[in-house]
């Protein structure tokens, strides 16, 4: 070991020597780079330091400061090369960071006035990156150069593109200075440090060469951890918290930590983000730890043949404020070199070489010191081979910075871009309040919603339909910008000053309008569609915590024999329970009498003898002294469960609603028929007698449904008129609902049926919630067992069956499969990245009453199901606590080796099955929106396989030249697919999609190849040789 500190290797000028902040070295070995208080970055040749030696006329020849550059006007805190050893980043107290850029220019002048040498290297200023309130105190490049970190004294850590250097997140998860910062070699974590007591754990996804802060902004950088217990006690006097992360990746080494009241450095354990090892010895705070870059084996390395991994250890280097270097390696609980007094200041920084033999530390008192191992000494470096192995259980990868294929791919790359940058600066735009566009070139008029938000709707109707919405937005506009005018006490005249920017004569305010915003989510909202639920609402609704089921199931157990009287009791029948449920949807009446009158029940349901021998048994709703349902003047049915349903939620029934009304008989032994009503505007449309109790109701504009007691189900005309003969479904009906010409009947036997009365037939033979209910894994045995209750169940506007249960899983039935499909679970909710446990990603809007047209709001409206169905599992399971045995076991796997990708895959199966339940429901908004987001993921990924496929299966039906050729397409495939055939897919051409995912996708260099000739044979590219 040899300690090298020459005399030139200092940040001086005229005899006065100023404070060293930092150091690093370049990835080549061949550079050293400082930072110091006389605001330059100063560039050494590490050479002339190795062999420095004042009595030697060849030392003195080699040059020795290769650059100088003072363009930073404060203090500079912080030199990183990146890891291509292209840029070098500075960071300084002017809250600038600088990132410099090798010319090849040979030589170049130093600044004038300086008595430097000749510079025998030029490195400009190719970027400014401003970000920062105030000092920037650290900053960090990823392994593989993809992104670079800032952090500062204003508390923020900053993430800049490390291709583009667009600023792609500002992080606010620190209370205080930020003080420290790592980069984890794997490529998956960086953690800061700072002055609130904390390390920060951010997980990230790599970005690409050209992503920008739309690509990154959806799931990237997250909170992983926050480490505050080796901290609690630590002092705020440390200039700096310099961490450093060990190259296998396994560990963190924390400067500035407490044992007890012992400064210490803490080792932190990846994965479980616990500290159980300190190194202890400093009699000062350790203000900065440094990792070798490179693994070291305690016995000698082989030539050839495979290194003993049981022999590896990991060499940390520690300095802080006592002055004192300590140099520590994972074998040995003491440490292997202690220098007292190294520097007379604070020792501020460290710096390997990328061969893990020479050490760099940096002092305030303007000191570089050089510390030179021999081999053995720390033991014996490892190849860098060893280094990639070890990080493989981490799911380390290095992709490569691909090239434009070609001057179509360059060309395609640009126009991705471009589209782009229009669809962000349209959306910004319609936030802003501009009065622009909407998303198809109409106008866009605010149309009010319920519940007093507003969304930007673009009017799609007629020519006099949008004159008409036109005149109303001015009519509007105008009342609310007439001056009110008060009378004061004393008879005066007051007028109410208006903003002048307000009036009719100025131009629109570019502020954002506070209405408009209100309904716009900030959490990914730019890729959620604003949507109204396309599902049937019943006014009855369900019970308080959902339609109770009991089961019988058929899955055999095996029976005990030494447990006699178990064996005996399983002889026995026991008598099973009938179970009558009440119903929590009936509206409380009102002091002003507006409200509706609260039924009485008379008496249990009768059961049908069928359920004796029933496998699935649904609560049956009790015989009520009314029965009502109500539509509102569109027609549609309301609930009388409103979406802010509180103990005092009341829904109020004005003279234009109609009101479905069956009274039944209160008398047990006179026998007296159920009266029917139907009443508008207090006068009575139409009645009728039926001679069973009526126990369910529901109706539209189309058709009312009275479900009896007796099974039977009687419908009628919206006049009255009998539409068919009663309808006899096999036990009680639990539920009924409609929705269009589409009615579902759920009977206590556990059977779905649903007819579509304006053809009268029915899609699909009845089909059993039993599957769903899990029956399946229910032990066999003459004993009922509770089964998951129903929380809702309806239909959506093509009749298909959607069913949610207590155990957050939602379903729908597909009529073409003949099978229940679930459409979301507990699983995507604790995994995924795309799952909104807040519920604000896509808020479900009720159907309006609005002055708009049935015409323009049926094309508007998206099916809004599997939004509304992934709230409810965020109700029933993260917010009841029923998630956190998922979370707890995702959480172990994200760290063990195997489940190196677990996240990334399981968001992106999240995403296909939220693509796959669209096409089931029809949704055509919320399949696009859904294909969108997924091939942004799958691009961001450089999923070729997937992505070839995607546009294989959009591609549709060959497309021929005219002298009958193939185009150049057929290499890689075309036809039908798995997403039918044809050229459209839930209402949507499918070369119209294909066009919007090649723009997404042209500008992912390393999909060009695949993406390239999709776009030339769809006219993406404007050739003139190739016609659409």
């Amino acid at each position: 070991m040899k300690f090298v500190k020459p005399s030139w290797l200092t940040h001086s000028e005229e005899k006065r020597q100023f404070e060293v902040y930092s150091c690093h070295v370049s990835p080549d070995g061949q550079r050293l780079a400082t930072g110091g208080r006389d605001c330059i970055v100063r560039i050494w040749s590490t050479a002339a330091i190795y062999n420095s030696n004042p009595n030697s006329e060849a030392s003195q020849n080699v040059p020795k400061q290769l650059c100088s550059i003072s363009t930073h006007s404060g203090a500079v805190l912080a030199v990183r090369f990146s890891g291509s050893g292209r840029y070098l980043a500075s960071g300084s107290d002017d809250k600038i960071v600088l990132i410099y850029e090798r010319v090849a220019q040979t030589s170049s002048r130093p600044v004038f006035g300086s008595k430097e040498a000749p510079h025998t290297e030029t490195w400009r200023t190719s970027r400014r990156l401003a970000g920062h309130d105030n000092d920037v105190q650290d900053i960090g490049w990823s392994s593989d150069s993809s992104i670079l970190v800032s952090v500062g004294l204003d508390s923020k850590v900053v993430v800049w593109s490390g291709h583009t250097f667009e600023k792609l997140r500002t992080l606010s998860f620190h209370h205080s200075l930020v003080k420290g910062l790592t980069f984890d070699p794997a490529n998956k974590y960086f953690a800061t440090a700072s002055d609130d007591r904390s390390i920060k754990i951010v997980r990230f996804i790599p970005p690409q060469p050209n992503s920008t802060a739309q690509d990154t902004a959806d799931a990237n950088f997250q909170l992983e951890k926050s480490i505050i217990a080796p901290f609690q006690t630590s002092p705020l006097t440390t200039y700096f918290r310099r961490c450093s992360w060990s190259p296998d990746g396994a560990h963190i080494a924390a400067a500035n930590a407490t044992n007890g009241p012992v400064s210490s450095v803490a080792i932190i354990n990846r994965g479980s983000w616990d500290s159980e090892i300190n190194l202890i010895g400093h009699e000062g705070p350790v203000e900065v730890c440094a990792f070798a870059p490179r693994m070291f084996s305690k016995e000698p390395v082989p030539a050839t043949g495979p290194v003993d991994t049981s022999c590896l250890v990991t060499v940390i280097a520690c300095a802080g404020q006592d002055k004192a270097l300590s140099v520590w390696n994972t074998s040995h609980p003491r440490p292997l070199v202690i220098t007292q007094d190294l520097a007379t200041k604070t020792i501020s920084d460290l710096a390997w070489s990328p061969d893990g033999k020479n050490l760099f530390a940096t002092s305030l008192d303007g000191g570089i010191v050089a510390i030179m191992f021999d081999d053995g000494d720390l033991g014996h470096v490892v190849g860098l081979e060893e280094n990639d192995r070890l990080l493989q259980k981490f799911g380390v990868s290095r992709r490569g910075v691909g090239l434009a294929e070609g001057v179509d791919a360059a060309k395609l790359e640009e126009m991705a871009k471009e589209g782009e940058r229009k669809e962000l600066e349209g959306k910004m735009g319609e936030l802003m309040g501009d009065g622009g566009s909407g998303a198809n070139g109409a106008p866009s008029v605010p149309v009010p919603a319920p519940g007093g938000n507003w969304q930007m709707i673009p009017d799609q109707g007629t020519e006099k339909n949008k004159e008409e919405a036109i005149e109303n937005s001015k009519a509007v506009q105008k009342r609310l910008l007439q001056q009110k005018i008060t009378i004061t006490r004393e008879g005066k005249k007051r007028v109410a000053p208006m903003l002048i920017s307000t009036g009719e004569t100025s131009q629109r305010s570019n502020l954002p309008n506070a209405q408009l915003l209100a309904s716009v989510n900030t959490a990914g909202g730019l890729h959620t569609p604003s949507i109204t639920l396309d599902l049937s609402k019943p006014f009855d609704g369900l019970p308080k915590g959902g339609m109770a089921s009991l089961l019988i199931g058929n899955k055999r157990k095996h029976v005990v024999e030494d447990e006699a009287g178990d064996a005996e009791d399983a002889h026995v029948p026991k008598r099973a329970q009938t179970v009558a449920i009440t119903n929590s949807g009936v509206v409380q009446p009102r002091e002003d009498g507006k409200g509706l009158d609260t039924p009485e029940f008379i008496r249990p349901a009768i059961i049908n003898p069928s359920m004796s021998v029933s496998n699935v048994r649904l609560a049956v709703p009790r015989v009520r002294s009314f029965v009502q349902t109500i539509i509102d003047p569109s027609g549609q049915s309301i609930s009388a469960k409103p979406d802010n349903s509180g103990p005092n939620a009341q829904t109020e029934v004005s003279e234009e609603h109609i009101i479905f009304e069956a009274r039944n008989s209160t008398s047990l032994t006179r026998g007296e028929p159920t009266r029917i009503t139907v009443n508008r505007k207090s006068q009575t449309l139409w009645f009728d007698y039926v001679p069973k109790a009526v126990l369910l109701a529901t109706g539209n504009d189309n058709f009312w449904c009275a479900a009896c007691e007796d099974g039977s189900l009687i419908l009628y005309t919206s006049s009255g008129r009998r539409l068919t003969n009663p309808l006899i479904v096999e036990a009680q009906p639990v539920f009924v609902a409609s929705r269009g010409w589409w009615l579902l009947c759920v009977t206590a036997s556990g059977l779905c049926h649903v007819w579509n009365l304006k053809t009268l037939k029915s899609p699909h033979p009845p089909v059993s919630v039993a599957p769903i209910l899990d029956i399946a894994n229910v032990p066999q045995n003459d004993r009922l067992v509770a089964g998951e209750s129903i929380t809702e169940a309806g239909l959506n506007s093509e009749g298909t069956i959607v069913v949610s249960l207590t155990n957050g899983e939602g379903y729908a039935y597909s009529r073409d499969l003949q099978c229940w499909q679930r459409l979301t679970e507990a699983w995507w909710a604790v995994g995924s990245q795309y799952w909104d446990s807040t519920g604000s990603a896509a808020r479900v809007q009720a159907d309006s009453s609005s002055s708009t047209s049935a015409a323009t709001t049926a094309v508007q409206v998206s099916s809004g199901v599997i939004p509304h169905l992934e709230r409810r599992t965020t109700q029933e399971v993260l917010m009841q606590g029923r998630g956190r045995f998922l979370q707890r076991i995702l959480k172990t796997l994200l760290n063990r080796e195997g489940f190196e990708g677990f996240e990334t895959q399981v968001s992106i199966s999240h995403l296909e099955n939220r693509m796959a339940g669209a096409i089931v429901l029809g949704a055509k908004e919320e399949f696009k929106q859904y294909l969108m987001m997924y091939v942004r993921r799958i691009g961001a990924e450089e999923l070729k396989g997937k992505v070839e496929e995607v546009c294989k299966e959009l591609m549709g039906s060959m497309m021929e030249n005219e002298d009958g050729e193939g185009d150049d397409i057929s290499s890689i495939g075309g036809g039908g697919g798995r997403w039918g055939v044809g050229d459209e897919i839930v209402g949507w051409n499918k070369r119209e999609l294909l066009k919007n995912v090649v723009m997404i996708l042209g500008k992912y260099r390393e999909l060009q190849r695949i993406i390239v000739p999709y776009a030339k044979l769809l006219g993406v590219m404007e050739t003139d040789d190739e016609e659409l």
